[in-house]
């Protein structure tokens, strides 16, 4: 400041702009400087892929992990019921606390004011002179879905927000930069008449280049965005939503409209079926894991389809992958140890699924285990031993409980446990799926709870997030094959369109149709057969209020450990009926079959309604704007 004022005498001072300091001006010169400046706009978008960054991993109550050990989240901090409006946990708005991505450095905010320059200088056809029409118009379609994505994504977490449709100036009077939260429905608009511009300048799937453009947005991506705003927008937590009607802004305007309309499903559905019909004309379909030299059975190639739908990179049912958010890391947080020479510290297991997660898959015949007319499972704990026939899921004369048996394809595909087979690439003999590595939880034994940081708290391991082919795993270390992290896959459309169809027109042979493509990639009978065989309550896909509970059951199960159930359980509004029980596993300190497997209590959650349902706005950013007001409860 005393250099300032000693050199003030210079009048033009303040203008003097250095040799090699970047300007706005210099960014949109030539299309090598705007093109960086596109990568910019991209960079903004969140690290999914990281335990850390993916607020629906930690924040909810589908993994558990142990406290301020192994690693420190602070999104485990909102499933333990910590939030808090002085410098909230995962705060988007201001973008730290792991809320603006890694060390805090891509606030969502900054990244939507990044795509305003941009869309400013790229619209004005006297910038970029050395770009064609087609491509400056493509850049555009990009960067009208990023801004309409960040937007999307701070909707979901806030509620009603302030909608940056162009940058304030500097200048501007104070009411202008005082911005006010808008309602709901206008914040819906605002983002898909984004996506929908957008989509008119993207390119198809197939005119991208595979080599180089991988994760660049395409047609069917922005499609798919648009179906994913649309049907939160006509779940129950934005779609006539009473327990906020009193949320208004200072000059009276209402955030929510508390008046249902069920005109939001059948939008909702059109979007779905719109973005399936573009992903199907451009080649994508369920993944199945090919024919291989290996001698596999239908039931190992079947779980294999499911767990490499995920982790086979760029494989034809990932909608949108993101190259900019890898793996490695995950991977090394789920994978436990087989063998008594694997290295904890490079397969850490903590990411643990609770009990009642393991409760949520279907029994082998495809129906809640609650409801299985042909299977007891009244006594989860109850012991048994693993025969010859079952030695592709439980280790053949292995003692487990009861819950481990006599369940679908998924819940051996994504989970394993204590006497769980893990099939992977390295696999004491990989050409037969019947001697395979399996998985000892109990304490002292391979993957057991003796290490000092990385321990699992449950008794369940998360296998559908590893690649099977895991390259080496030594007592010198193991290496993990990343794979880009999918943002959203064809199934997740499939479940989205059945959910939606169901709402707005109840049962039909369509919305069966679409569930049934998933079960049967999952081993399992169509939905109507299943029931009508196996349930103790046969008519329940006859109901649109059955066929909701089955959907929803359906999506939390083809979608678990991808951070979507967090998500799922807030817009259906059933958080507070989920969120308020305990979080439960077996006792990891058991030594035998008999002390292992007791229930132990790991945490109570608690979920305070209607408060839990959104973040809190920063107490600073209240104080600095007195235009915002604070959602309900904090």
């Amino acid at each position: 400041m005393a250099l300032l004022v000693m050199e003030s005498c210079s009048s033009d001072f303040l203008d003097v702009v250095p040799d090699n300091v970047a300007t706005i001006e210099n960014a949109f010169k030539l299309r090598s400087e705007a093109e960086k400046y596109l990568f910019t706009c991209y960079s903004y978008l969140p690290k999914d892929g990281s335990v850390y960054h993916n607020t629906g991993f930690l924040a909810g109550d589908e993994m558990w992990i142990p406290y301020q050990t192994s690693i420190y989240s602070d999104a485990f901090e909102i499933a333990r019921g910590s939030q808090r409006i002085s410098n909230p946990f995962v705060n988007s708005w201001d973008g730290n606390y792991t809320g603006g991505g890694p060390g805090d450095r891509y606030k969502l905010f900054i990244g939507i004011r990044h795509c305003n320059i941009f869309l400013e200088n790229l619209n004005d056809v006297t910038k970029v002179p050395d770009i064609t029409f087609a491509e400056r118009q493509r850049w555009i379609g990009e960067v009208e879905f990023l801004k309409a994505y960040y937007h999307f994504y701070l909707l979901r977490m806030y509620g009603p927000i302030p909608l940056a449709a162009e940058n304030i100036a500097i200048d501007a009077p104070e009411d202008a930069i005082n911005v006010r939260r808008r309602p709901v429905d206008e914040c819906v608009t605002f983002i898909t008449d984004l996506l929908d511009a957008a989509t008119e300048k993207l390119p198809n799937d197939n005119e991208i280049i595979s080599t180089t453009e991988a994760g660049r947005i395409t047609k069917t991506i922005a499609l798919s965005i648009k179906a994913k705003v649309l049907l939160m927008a006509a779940s129950p937590l934005f779609n006539g939503n009473s327990d906020f009607a009193s949320l208004v802004n200072k000059d009276g305007t209402k955030l929510f409209n508390a008046t249902y309309d069920a005109n939001k499903w059948k939008l909702a559905a059109d979007a779905a079926l719109a973005a399936i019909q573009a992903a199907e004309a451009n080649a994508k379909s369920l993944y199945v894991f090919p024919q291989s030299p290996f001698n596999l059975t239908a039931g190992t190639m079947t779980q294999m389809s499911i767990r490499q739908a995920v982790c086979e990179r760029w494989n034809s049912e990932i909608i949108w992958g993101n190259p900019n958010s890898q793996t490695s890391e995950l991977q090394q947080l789920c994978m436990a140890p087989l063998d008594v020479n694997h290295n904890h510290n490079d397969a850490r297991k903590i990411l643990s699924p609770p009990l009642k997660i393991a409760k949520m898959f279907y029994s082998k015949n495809g129906v809640p285990i609650n409801e299985d007319k042909t299977l007891d499972f009244t006594n989860e704990k109850e012991l048994r031993t693993a025969t010859n026939a079952e030695r592709f899921n439980i280790k053949e004369g292995f003692q487990t409980a009861r819950i481990n048996f006599d369940r679908e394809p998924r819940f051996y595909a994504d989970l394993c446990f204590d006497g769980g087979v893990w099939y992977k690439y390295d696999s004491p003999s990989k050409t037969d799926d019947g001697t395979v590595w399996g998985l000892k939880g109990k304490f002292g034994d391979p993957a057991g709870a003796t290490h000092a940081f990385h321990t699992n708290e449950t008794g369940y391991f998360v296998k559908k997030l590893v690649d099977w082919n895991q390259i080496t795993y030594t007592t010198g270390g193991s290496s993990y094959k990343a794979y880009p992290w999918p943002e959203i896959r064809l199934a997740d459309l499939y479940l989205m369109y059945a959910e939606a169809l169901n709402e707005s027109e109840g049962p039909s042979a369509t919305v069966y149709q679409y569930l049934d493509r998933i079960r049967t990639r999952a081993g399992l009978a169509g939905v109507v057969q299943s029931w009508a065989n196996f349930s103790n309550n046969p008519s329940k896909p006859t109901t649109q209020l059955g066929l909701r509970d089955i959907i929803q059951q359906e999506r939390l199960i083809e979608l678990a450990f991808e951070g979507q159930r967090f998500w799922d359980l807030r817009r259906w509004k059933k958080a507070a009926e989920v969120l308020n029980a305990p979080i439960t596993g077996w006792n990891v300190k058991g030594v035998d079959a008999l002390s292992y497997y007791q229930v132990r209590t790991v945490y109570q959650q608690t979920f305070v309604a209607p408060r839990d349902y959104f973040w809190p706005i920063p107490e600073s950013a209240m104080i600095q704007n007195p235009n915002l007001v604070q959602n309900l409860g904090w």
